[in-house]
């Protein structure tokens, strides 16, 4: 994530990129899908590990407002979740491919309001992890929650970001810090 500071225009808006990193390099062990219960206790560590980032960016002196959430796939499933369970007016989310977390069928509905916050949400359909139909349910649960969400379906796309992708992000994150 870190090597995407300067495509999202991190250098000409003079931002700070952090980026936590999941242990063993995965941040829950099963599919976003499956059962909560399944991912936990390493579901909760994640999302805590997400807020304390997010306190110690508070604690700076960096308000919410000015923080923008986002990674990609399984990144993308932990910066949905957190945002919509730490709902606040965020400067921006983004997901590439990736929805909110739990099994089809589901609730998946958070409390809380988002105050406009624009998200930025895409991915490729089919894939082979993220369902496009998530990605539809999780933007209807944060629009919902007053976020402002703008979502791009990629027929055929591999799991991947493409450029396309990484320019729509860096649009939000510019209009977020204009």
């Amino acid at each position: 994530m870190l090597t995407l500071h300067r495509a999202l225009g991190g250098d000409k808006l003079k931002l700070a990129f952090l980026a936590p990193q999941a242990a063993g390099s995965t941040w829950y062990p099963n599919s976003f899908l499956a059962e909560r219960e399944s991912n936990e206790p390493w579901l909760s560590s994640a999302l805590a590990k997400v807020q304390s980032v997010v306190e110690l960016a508070v604690a700076a002196g960096v308000a919410r407002e000015r923080i923008v959430v986002g990674g990609f796939s399984q990144g993308a499933c932990l910066a949905t979740e957190f945002v919509a369970t730490y709902a606040a007016r965020y400067a921006g989310m983004i997901a590439w491919t990736g929805g909110l977390i739990g099994p089809p069928g589901s609730n998946l509905s958070h409390a809380g309001d988002l105050a406009g916050t624009p998200v930025f949400q895409s991915s490729g359909d089919p894939d082979p992890h993220v369902p496009w139909l998530r990605v539809e349910e999780s933007g209807r649960v944060l629009t919902a929650m007053r976020a402002r969400v703008t979502s791009r379906r990629y027929p055929g796309k591999p799991h991947s970001v493409s450029a396309e992708e990484v320019e729509l992000a860096r649009e939000l994150v510019e209009n977020a810090f204009a």
